[in-house]
């Protein structure tokens, strides 16, 4: 049989990475105790976790998800550059390659937070667990949701001892990522499944840690080298990002047919991928005079998956789904933590509203979280959409009516500060896309942009003296 733990009025939370620990945050003081529940042992520092494999590759945290983190977590953006990460302005600091051209560098109007991924979550996990009424039962296997079609009363899990046992909650948030067991979870409470969508360009990623030389260890740009999906050829691109300690991660990435696989991603043929094979050879020429601190991480871990749990015709009471337990993003767009962040506050707010036991509050909940993951998988699926084999039939009117309108904009934005502004409104999540398509907008884009492209990348003689390439 299996044990029942009945405690006072409950939140329990599913997952203790970064949607999960913030999603604590959201609830603590809403409820009178939050539970966070974790498969791993979670670091006491920044080291590496088991169950995030995704750790070893490029993170970055656009600023709209890091004005929802200050709401949850007031100085976590000074907690995170006292512990090393960089606060970088976009898109001053981001030497970029378009499938429209070199974006050239404008004055700051958002910015990202860069660091490693073991070191964000632990400064983020060690802000939400200062908080006493958070706590974490780490070494435990989530079996399944404990109530029925109208309400979730409690999860079942099991320990590392192998012991079953049945926690009762007033509310359950499943935060437990990509590997999210709650499709099966409801249909086994007698709800229809919920509507899936993927979208699979056959991503494989490499990455690998390095020493920055040592001039351009502090203030160097992040180099963005990005695909054109509507090329006809697979689509190639690499990500170096300055992080801390003086170091880059860089990763490089290609698309079914054109992939760094694991026999060609070797320590050897790593510089030669990001030189030979990327549209522009910068990357390459950059990683000649960095050391390499690490192996090569390999991952085809990238298909965007989305559940519509906001379509689903019954939702029960008490239940609800974040992060990408939702929605998965191919990586390289940089959102899935952002779109956590923003998701966590949603719940915060939503139940501060209506009270935490209200009637219908995860059904509100659930469908208020389908903004962010809405907006961040319609840039996701943009682009992945267009190559070979990632959905069954191609792209859809839509889709490809959105694609041509956001090629024009890029386009023009390459030439034009207050274009390339609005469109980073919205790749930063800071504002929803209808900004897109006011007048004045639309009108610019017509009109196309107003200097002409850029012939070689961004980068100032200075930055190129620095990093040895001059």
């Amino acid at each position: 049989m299996t044990e029942r733990l009945s405690v006072p009025p409950v939140a329990v939370v599913l997952g203790g990475s970064h949607t999960g620990m913030l999603a604590a945050r959201a609830l603590a003081g809403l409820t009178d105790r939050v539970l966070v529940v974790e498969r791993d042992e979670l670091p006491s520092g920044a080291a590496p976790r088991r169950g995030l494999p995704q750790a070893r590759h490029a993170h970055m945290l656009w600023s709209g998800g890091v004005l929802a983190m200050e709401e949850l977590l007031p100085g976590i953006t000074d907690a995170l550059q006292d512990a090393g990460a960089r606060r970088a302005p976009v898109t001053t600091d981001v030497v970029a390659l378009s499938a429209q051209g070199w974006f050239r560098r404008w004055p700051e109007s958002h910015h990202v937070i860069l660091a490693g991924r073991d070191l964000l979550d632990a400064v983020v996990r060690a802000q939400v667990l200062a908080d006493a009424r958070i706590e974490v039962l780490t070494g435990t296997e989530v079996l399944g949701l404990d109530g029925s079609a109208e309400s979730v009363t409690g999860v079942r899990v099991r320990g590392r001892d192998g012991r079953e046992r049945t926690i009762e909650a007033g509310l359950v948030v499943d935060a437990t990522g990509r590997g999210s067991g709650a499709p099966r979870w409801l249909t086994a409470l007698g709800l229809p499944a919920p509507e899936r969508r993927e979208v699979d360009s056959g991503l494989a990623y490499a990455s690998r840690l390095y020493r920055a030389p040592e001039q351009a260890r502090d203030g160097f740009p992040v180099v963005n080298v990005q695909p054109d999906a509507r090329s006809g050829r697979p689509g190639r691109a690499g990500f170096l990002l300055p992080i801390e300690n003086g170091h880059w991660i860089v990763t490089l990435n290609g698309t079914r047919g054109g992939e760094p696989t694991p026999a060609n991603a070797s320590d050897d043929d790593f510089v030669r991928f990001a030189r030979e094979e990327l549209r522009h050879p910068l990357i390459g020429d950059l990683l000649d005079r960095a050391e390499p601190l690490s192996d090569v991480a390999f991952t085809r871990t990238t298909v965007n998956r989305r559940f519509f749990y906001e379509r689903m015709p019954a939702w029960p009471e008490n239940f609800t789904v974040l992060g990408d337990a939702v929605a998965a993003y191919n990586p390289v767009y940089g959102h899935g933590l952002a779109v956590g962040a923003q998701s966590a506050l949603i719940l915060r707010e939503l139940t501060r509203r209506h009270g935490w036991r209200a009637p219908g509050l995860a059904r509100r909940v659930q469908k208020a979280v389908a903004r962010p993951v809405g907006a961040a998988w319609d840039l996701a699926i943009g682009q992945d959409v267009f190559y070979p084999g990632a959905t069954a039939n191609g792209p859809t009117l839509r889709e490809r009516l959105l694609a041509a309108y956001v090629s024009r904009l890029l386009y023009t934005a390459t030439g034009n500060g207050r274009i390339a502004r609005r469109v980073t409104d919205v790749t930063s999540l800071e504002r929803r896309a209808e900004v897109l398509v006011a007048p004045s907008v639309l009108l610019a884009a017509a009109v196309g942009p107003l200097r002409p492209p850029l012939a070689s990348p961004p980068l100032t003689a200075d930055e190129l003296k620095r990093a040895g390439l001059q």
